[in-house]
């Protein structure tokens, strides 16, 4: 298996310097439209009762990074360094816009939801990069030192993540939070076309990723498969038990559930096709890897949770 996850490290994606544009692009977009949904009644609402929205923060900034790690640590005997690096970036991520449509059709808090993809977002922008680069150069430091090789020239530098995390996510926000002050009544028009359309464009994405590197994809994601189905699911499982823990209704339960297992896997995607952050002579092919799939994979998982929970009226 390792031999396998050596050759996938060395494979690199077919993007163009266009494509790459056009990725970022497509995050703040779909930044601009999270922002166009701040609503400052929930958030004062949930201020007074916080204890749903801290949960979901505790869930998805502490919990999901911290058992990321162990779960890689632990596998890192039969894991490739850059698989268990590409995780723990996936983990480190905040969370994605189709969480509020996942939760939509789950029957799920979309108050909560909404606030939480709103903070996530916010709070990403410092906690993306300090978490991913704890994490991250943690397990460097505790792997294999012959099994790093491919890596031995990578140290994640929080303050590279930080500046594009600052263009591409931050700079869209305050956009969008200036554009719905500015202009109420168009932004209550424009809102949910563009919450559609950023969706859309997102699946897009991936699908011309997919079809640049078909081969490589039909090659490879039988690998890769397996390890972001079960990421996935702990991810799942994280949120929906850590809020059982602190005693939330089970529509709290599920929402935070979502809000957890789906992840801006773009946003994971746009800093790898970073060669400031991540230079292209490194060998990353893991990390792209489980980028890219679980930005396809946590759109089916969730949808097909949610049609789960909707059939059993799991309320």
């Amino acid at each position: 298996m390792l031999e396998i996850f050596a050759e996938i490290d060395k494979a690199q994606l077919s993007f163009s310097t266009e494509g790459k544009t056009f990725l970022n692009a497509t995050i703040a977009f779909i930044m601009f439209g999270v922002a166009l949904e701040l609503n400052t009644d929930e958030f004062s609402r949930l201020i007074k009762k916080p204890k749903p929205i801290l949960v979901g923060i505790l869930s998805q900034f502490v919990l999901m990074p911290l058992f990321t790690f162990l779960l890689v640590w632990l596998c890192s005997s039969w894991l490739s360094p850059t698989i268990g690096l590409g995780m723990i970036l996936v983990s480190a991520c905040p969370g994605g816009n189709v969480s509020n449509f996942i939760s939509t059709l789950a029957r799920g808090n979309i108050a909560l939801s909404v606030s939480l993809t709103s903070f996530s977002s916010l709070g990403g922008i410092i906690l993306t990069p300090l978490n991913f680069a704890f994490w991250g150069n943690l397990f460097i430091a505790s792997a294999d030192q012959d099994a790093m090789a491919l890596v031995r020239d990578l140290n994640i530098d929080v303050f590279e993540v930080l500046q594009t995390i600052l263009i591409i996510l931050a700079l869209p926000l305050a956009i969008g939070i200036g554009f719905k002050k500015r202009f109420k009544k168009l932004t209550s028009k424009i809102l949910s076309p563009i919450k559609k359309l950023s969706i859309f464009i997102f699946i897009g994405l991936i699908v011309i990723i997919f079809a640049n590197n078909f081969e490589l994809f039909l090659r490879y994601i039988p690998y890769i498969f397996g390890i972001v189905l079960v990421h996935n699911a702990l991810a799942f499982m994280l949120g929906y038990y850590s809020a059982a823990m602190f005693g939330l209704s089970k529509v709290n339960r599920k929402t935070i559930a979502i809000e957890t297992g789906i992840q801006n896997s773009g946003l994971a995607l746009a800093l790898l096709f970073n060669p400031a952050i991540f230079p292209e002579e490194l060998a990353i092919g893991g990390m792209t890897f489980i980028a890219a799939w679980w930005g396809v994979w946590h759109i089916i998982s969730g949808l097909s949770l949610a049609g789960w929970w909707t059939k059993f009226k799991m309320t």
